[in-house]
């Protein structure tokens, strides 16, 4: 971290110089998060080649718990208000926001990540400042990695939950409001076992999207092990230093993959049959 100070540049020209890597290199107009990048690659050399088997499969072991589940987590708690506001409230300009929403399912996973490094970068829109009120660095940390996988996973349960409650019949709703419940009553009671199924659907679909999610995640939070490697960028590296680890790191993904198919696949057979 002490390379982030002054001279940070120069720094790092002097370690590639040594690693034997290229020193010219192109500053952007994001000059901090540039030279973050650079650093991190610098480190993920190093770190690549001095890591045992073991260090190097325990960032992997804790990315379900910690990055996967925090960023459904995540999305879980900003997509189910947002799906109710697409479904129930009527705002002028819903069709432009169920857009931006839905974006991340049909934009390429890098381009998101660049918006992003570009929104919440150290000299972005909005990240210069949380970096110079609060401190926060968002890019190139777990934090980053969370956001970056919960970026493009909420869509999934957006659509997902969107779709039950436009399809819930209101009436129990309205029933239950006549009677004088009150309005955490009626969520609680009768709104969220309507469309139970399809929120677990939905976070299920939002799960495996940001277990597999790559792109986004090199580009805005980097590859870095045991901070901000994921499931695939393990693969990804290992595909250079241990084969037989990346064959094994993508059967778990496969396997894991397949495994949320067939569960949809029979609850939404269940569904159809009843």
């Amino acid at each position: 971290l002490w390379l982030f100070g002054p001279g940070a540049a120069e720094k790092v020209e002097a370690i590639q110089s040594q690693v034997g890597l290229p020193t010219q290199v192109s500053p952007t107009p994001y000059q901090d998060d540039y030279w973050a990048v650079e650093l991190l690659k610098l480190d993920e050399v190093h770190s690549q080649n001095f890591m045992s088997r073991e260090q190097r499969q325990a960032p992997q072991r804790q990315t379900l718990a910690k990055f996967v589940g925090t960023a459904t987590a995540l999305a879980v708690l900003v997509g189910v208000p947002l799906a109710w506001v697409l479904a129930r409230a009527h705002l002028p300009g819903r069709t432009f926001i169920r857009a931006l929403v839905t974006l991340p399912l049909v934009l390429p996973p890098v381009v998101g990540g660049v918006a992003l490094l570009l929104a919440f970068g150290r000299r972005g829109l909005i990240g210069q400042y949380l970096y110079d009120w609060f401190g926060v660095q968002l890019p190139f940390s777990t934090a980053g990695v969370i956001m970056a996988e919960a970026f493009v996973a909420m869509p999934f349960l957006v659509i997902t939950v969107e779709g039950a409650l436009r399809s819930a019949d209101p009436r129990f709703e309205e029933a239950a409001a006549t009677l004088g419940a009150k309005r955490w009553t009626i969520l609680r009671r009768i709104t969220l076992p309507l469309i139970g199924p399809a929120l677990l659907a939905g976070t299920i679909l939002a799960w495996a999207r940001a277990l597999g999610e790559f792109g986004a995640t090199i580009t805005f939070a980097g590859n870095l092990p045991g901070v901000t490697q994921t499931l695939p960028l393990a693969v990804y590296s290992a595909l250079d230093t241990d084969r037989e680890a990346a064959i094994a790191l993508s059967l778990v993904l496969l396997v894991a993959s397949l495994a949320v198919l067939l569960l949809l696949r029979d609850r939404y057979l269940r569904g159809g049959s009843s």
